[in-house]
């Protein structure tokens, strides 16, 4: 039995417990009826509208997606955050404690929050594991455990990792993975994030709008927390570790939900440079740290489809960090250093 007094809570967006469709229903109504992924809505309107309209309009196009990426150790997200959490808690047995939930479905942060309450720790770590902070990822999982701690008897010392998209032992963990491609072999290389609306990305802001900063310049002044910003802050330090003409590369968004999205988007501009004869195509997902529905599938099928429907030839995918070694050593690191 562990004789930490210290536990880290990595924390993951979820899965549904199965690929079925009341299963995925399930997960997309807990998913899109949380108030930091649709803030724009009245509670009312955002029930109606996911309810009544989104999830019985998606959730067959999805659990069919989620049938063709189901393993028999399940969802993939899940087994790579299984693996992942496994060669941390290896890495920091002799201080912490270390356990992994999902924001939404299962293992649940209810239940992993529970069994931290009874253990007693006297310190908390909680680390989404997403790079570049945002209000509808990080916050929503920063703000969802804080609440339920926030009720205990005992309340311990708690400790928040908000991003980390500058931490050099991530950005070497991408590189490691990046490397294995020849890319001097490709046409265009895309940095496609996971999109957010624009009145996400305004919110960030006390006064003006994301659109009145440099955001696609990268981090500097008030931006520091402006998803858009710390997009484009990764490509550009990914970039200082690569060797790769910068010409050829884009940051792009991909996942929207709306025409209100932060752009480019990443399905147009695939099908623009397939339009412009480039035949080869190589795209790097930053924003996602474990291989999941929107990069397996999404990028892997979905934009290949598109892009050789378009003209091109060949678009190859790098995959995630999932339980990469130096995405171990990064998250051990914080955690020390925390």
């Amino acid at each position: 039995m562990s004789k930490n007094k210290k536990a880290v809570l990595l924390i993951s967006l979820g899965t549904p417990d199965s690929p079925s469709w009341f299963d995925v229903a399930s997960y997309l109504s807990q998913f899109l009826g949380d108030g930091r992924v649709l803030s724009s809505l009245p509670s009312f309107l955002r029930f109606l509208l996911v309810n009544l309209i989104i999830v019985p309009t998606r959730a067959f196009s999805s659990s069919k997606s989620y049938k063709e990426l189901w393993t028999e150790r399940g969802s993939p997200l899940k087994f790579h955050m299984e693996d992942l959490t496994e060669k941390v808690r290896n890495a920091l047995k002799d201080t912490h404690d270390v356990e992994y939930a999902m924001r939404y479905k299962n293992p649940s942060i209810d239940d992993k929050l529970a069994s931290f309450e009874k253990k007693g720790y006297k310190e908390i770590i909680l680390m989404p594991v997403f790079p570049q902070y945002s209000s509808a990822a990080n916050g929503s999982f920063l703000d969802y455990a804080l609440k339920k701690i926030s009720k205990w008897n005992v309340i311990p010392s708690v400790k928040t990792v908000g991003q980390f998209y500058d931490n050099d032992d991530f950005l070497e963990a991408f590189k490691e993975n990046i490397i294995k491609f020849d890319l001097e072999s490709y046409d265009k290389v895309i940095f496609s994030y996971h999109g957010l609306p624009m009145s996400q990305l305004d919110a960030t802001y006390s006064k003006g709008r994301c659109n009145d900063r440099n955001c696609t310049n990268g981090v500097s002044g008030d931006n520091h927390h402006c998803y858009r910003a710390t997009c484009y802050e990764t490509t550009k330090l990914l970039l200082d570790k690569l060797d790769i003409d910068d010409e050829k590369t884009i940051t792009a968004f991909q996942s929207r939900l709306s025409s209100n999205w932060v752009e480019p988007f990443s399905d147009k501009v695939i099908e623009e440079f397939a339009e412009d004869g480039a035949k080869n195509i190589l795209v790097i997902s930053p924003s996602f740290t474990g291989d999941c529905l929107e990069t397996i599938f999404e990028i892997g099928v979905e934009y290949e489809e598109l892009f050789i429907e378009k003209g091109g030839q060949k678009l190859d995918y790098v995959p995630s960090l999932n339980s990469n070694d130096n995405w171990v050593k990064c998250i051990e690191g914080i955690v020390r250093r925390l």
